[in-house]
C-alpha cells in the first residue's frame, strides 16, 4: 500500500531539507572563527591530546581541513548521526553561522602547509593496495587522499592513525546511545573490513604526507 504524505508532513520535510542545504552553503568567516574555537582548543589545539572515550587514540588534526567537509561533520553531531557526548553537546551550542565560521577558520591553516602535495600517494604494500582497491577509498578521498572529489569529504593523509582506525571501527558500531556514526556510504565501506585490516588502511594512510596539522595555541604551548 503506498503512503502518502500529509500536507503538513511534506512542507516540514522541505524546511528541514532546505535548513540542511542552507547551513551547507553558508560562507564562513575565518576571523570570526578565531573568535569562536574556544571550545575547540583544549582538544584540538593541544599537540598528541589523547581522547580516552571509548578507546584511547589521539584527536584529530584539524586545521587544513576542508571547510565543507567540517560543516558536514559537525551537523552530523548536531543531528545525533555522529554519536559522540562531548562533540555533540559542543556542535548543539554551536549556530549555523558558528559552525561555518569555525570550518573557515580551521580551513584557512591549509594555506601553511609546508610543501605541495605529491600527486598520488605513495606505493603501498600489495596487501593494502588490495584493501584499498576494495574499498574504493581513492574514489572518494582522492589519490593522494588530500584533494577529496568532493568538499564534504575529508582530507586524510597523514591523519592520527589511532583516531581513523577508532573512527573506522565507529562506522560498524551499531545500537550504542553514545558511540557509531550513521553514514550510509561508510559505514557499507567499512563493513566489508576485519578490524585488522581496517587498522592496516589506517596505519596505511597516515604514513602519506598531508596537510592536516594541529596549531598550538599560545596556552598550550
Amino acid at each position: 500500500m503506498k503512503k502518502y504524505l500529509s500536507p503538513l508532513s511534506a512542507v516540514l520535510l522541505a524546511c528541514v531539507t532546505a535548513s540542511a542545504a542552507n547551513a551547507q552553503d553558508l560562507t564562513g568567516d575565518a576571523k570570526a572563527g578565531e573568535k569562536k574555537i574556544a571550545m575547540c582548543i583544549g582538544c584540538h589545539g593541544i599537540q598528541g591530546y589523547q581522547a580516552s572515550f571509548p578507546e584511547v587514540y589521539k584527536v584529530p588534526m584539524i586545521s587544513g581541513q576542508g571547510a565543507k567537509y567540517m560543516v558536514s561533520a559537525l551537523n552530523a553531531y548536531k543531528k545525533g548521526d555522529r554519536k559522540h557526548p562531548t562533540m555533540r553537546g559542543i556542535a548543539a551550542g554551536l549556530s549555523d553561522k558558528d559552525i561555518a565560521d569555525v570550518a573557515a577558520y580551521y580551513e584557512a591553516n591549509d594555506k601553511a602547509a609546508v610543501a605541495p602535495m605529491p600527486s598520488t600517494a605513495a606505493a603501498a604494500s600489495a596487501q593494502v593496495t588490495a584493501l584499498l582497491q576494495k574499498g574504493a577509498c581513492v574514489s572518494c578521498h582522492g589519490v593522494n587522499f588530500s584533494q577529496p572529489i568532493d568538499p564534504t569529504y575529508p582530507k586524510i593523509a597523514g591523519q592520527h592513525a589511532d583516531y581513523m582506525f577508532a573512527t573506522l571501527k565507529s562506522y560498524k558500531t551499531e545500537g550504542k546511545a553514545t558511540w557509531g556514526r550513521s553514514n550510509p556510504i561508510m559505514g557499507g565501506v567499512a563493513k566489508q573490513f576485519t578490524n585488522a585490516e581496517l587498522k592496516e588502511l589506517a596505519v596505511y594512510v597516515s604514513s602519506l604526507p598531508g596537510v592536516l596539522k594541529t596549531l598550538p595555541q599560545a596556552k598550550f604551548k
